[in-house]
């Protein structure tokens, strides 16, 4: 069991890894709390040197990610957003998108359980310029992993010992379900919303066309 709990998170103790796991951390499927908040510590235990690398690398990784999910919400417009936030939150992401990029980026400062993915999916629907956007999430996005990495530098030793412990691994296992069962919510309500967007759209496509004959019609 220890072995398969390693095999599974040492896909992501890689440099290459850590970009991974912030693309992901930051889409609209993979869901793992702290996911890349953990990799990133581990990583820079391990070789606390090099830890300003590892914060780096997780902050890019998180903007390639927050960019897609940025696109995404631009493609879907306001209109769609309802599709992929809950109705009953939509209103109160959108008070706060409307106060601005920098509040809205500040909010990537906060851990997990923290929805900050709605957030960018509505800011990008609501039209907000994506360069000031992204410049204030890295910014945010590098002051959290650096904190994170230096303290893991600094205190690497313990980390590392606890890696070893039974409790580490009961931790990955926990770890581990969470992102199957979160993932493949995630992915579920993304396809049905998908369906009903195909649905609707391929209904009102008959309706614009007999609209159109009847505007054209001799009377």
């Amino acid at each position: 069991m220890r072995g398969f709990f390693f095999s599974v998170l040492g896909y992501f103790l890689t440099p290459v890894g850590v970009v991974l796991m912030g693309v992901l951390d930051a889409s609209m499927v993979f869901f793992l709390p702290l996911g890349i908040d953990f990799v990133v510590i581990i990583m820079a235990a391990r070789k606390p040197e090099v830890f300003w690398l590892y914060a780096l690398l997780a902050t890019i990784g998180s903007l390639l990610g927050a960019a897609l999910t940025f696109w995404i919400g631009r493609k879907v417009g306001e209109v769609g957003l309802t599709k992929f936030v809950n109705p009953k939150r939509l209103d109160h992401v959108k008070a706060r998108v409307n106060r601005g990029a920098m509040v809205v980026a500040a909010l990537a400062i906060i851990p997990p359980p923290f929805p900050f993915t709605p957030f960018v999916l509505t800011s990008g629907a609501l039209g907000m310029n994506a360069w000031s956007f992204l410049g204030t999430l890295a910014a945010v996005r590098v002051f959290r992993f650096s904190v994170e990495a230096a303290l893991a530098s600094r205190y690497g030793s313990q980390i590392l010992r606890w890696m070893k412990t039974p409790t580490f691994q009961a931790v990955i296992g926990v770890f581990i379900a969470l992102a199957v069962i979160g993932t493949i919510v995630s992915a579920i309500a993304l396809w049905r919303s998908s369906r009903r967007s195909v649905k609707s759209g391929s209904e009102a496509a008959p309706l614009h066309r007999r609209t159109a004959r009847a505007a054209t019609r001799p009377r």
